[in-house]
């Protein structure tokens, strides 16, 4: 297998998706493996269903009762009460891995381990030393892994990419995006427990910053200031990104606020709203001064998870071992920058000190 082309800002081109798309049917489906099953999972399954070239074939859970409740709702073959069986099933091709946070690193080394290309869903790991782990692994198996970053398969994401590179809208100089939701979490919430890797940062947060790391790179300056919950973790956080090209980047998270959840972009020469819940849109309006001049239209998949899947369809047949979408530099960027928020913020897992 040979590795995909890492770092930079220009997408791959909307077209070979497309074409993807279309010639999926001819293929041999691609046998699915889920691992954990809680909503994540169910939505990601759903829209799994909507891919003529996918079949999911087994689950695993920790416990044999949930593992078997989820296999009957979805119609699953096989339905396992531990990670390692599904890990070594000779009929699964690729893992999802949808464990809470902290268990991203032990499931995902687990299957890739065992020879499975893993999907794992965001982040890729609690910290940038853990995902540098299973990307070392990956590498060192040659078997594929990625990081289940929908935002960056959806199509709005990759047009917008493609004009922002045709200079659509001049040079890019502010990045604005919120992602804010109240969760109305009491202390026993897994967004408030440390342990799980709590906090708006991983949970939410991390998509304003996929959104500013699309399309202004790395940044070169971090500025962060949080309140913090009385557990230790982020609940609203506010990040200045600076960039030596002259470009902000201006973010907001929040798990006690209801905020707008939009994103715009902001160029030399006009800007691209992607509205709210930028993270999936089905299409964004082009702006010149105040009134729109085009809608761009890009229409999901179901939810938009089943495009992530199509890229790890695409990327197990054409042999890579790391997707040219959803790069490793980017998910590990993009790690390495919440690393230094919630050490700004003082926030620290227990996988930080291990």
């Amino acid at each position: 297998m040979r590795t995909g082309e890492s770092g930079g800002r220009r997408p791959p081109d909307s077209s070979y998706i497309a074409a993807f798309t279309l010639n999926a049917v001819t293929e041999r489906k691609i046998r699915w493996g889920i691992l954990a099953t809680g909503n994540i999972a169910r939505v990601f399954v759903r829209d799994l269903c909507l891919l003529p070239d996918a079949e999911v074939v087994a689950v695993a859970s920790r416990t044999p009762v949930a593992a078997r409740a989820f296999a009957d709702e979805f119609e699953i073959a096989r339905a396992y009460g531990g990670w390692q069986a599904l890990a070594e099933d000779p009929d699964v091709d690729v893992v999802y891995v949808a464990t809470p946070h902290p268990a991203h690193h032990a499931a995902s080394a687990l299957c890739l381990a065992a020879g499975k290309a893993v999907l794992c869903e965001k982040p890729l790991a609690v910290n940038a030393a853990q995902a540098r782990d299973l990307m070392d692994r990956a590498r060192a198996a040659q078997v594929f892994l990625m990081e289940a970053m929908w935002t960056r398969c959806v199509p709005a994401i990759v047009r917008m990419g493609e004009l922002i590179a045709a200079g659509a809208i001049g040079e890019p100089r502010l990045v604005s995006a919120d992602f804010s939701n109240n969760f109305g979490a009491d202390p026993g919430h897994r967004v408030r427990d440390p342990e799980l890797g709590g906090g708006s940062l991983l949970d939410v947060g991390i998509y304003p910053l996929t959104i500013a790391r699309v399309v202004l790179g790395a940044p070169e300056t971090i500025s962060a200031r949080a309140v913090l919950t009385p557990e230790g973790v982020d609940e609203t956080i506010a990040v200045i990104l600076g960039h030596d090209c002259g470009a902000l980047a201006v973010l907001t998270s929040s798990i006690a606020a209801d905020g707008p959840c939009t994103a715009t972009v902001s160029g030399t020469e006009g800007r691209i709203d992607l509205g709210r819940d930028f993270f999936a849109p089905s299409g964004f309006h082009l702006y010149r001064g105040a009134e729109p001049i085009e809608r761009i239209d890009a229409p999901l998949i179901g939810r938009g998870l089943a495009h992530e899947a199509l890229e790890v369809h695409r990327c197990l047949r054409a042999g890579l071992i790391e997707s040219p979408l959803v790069p490793w530099a980017e998910t590990l960027d993009v790690l390495r920058t919440m690393d230094e928020i919630r050490g700004q913020v003082g926030v620290v897992y227990p996988d930080d000190i291990r």
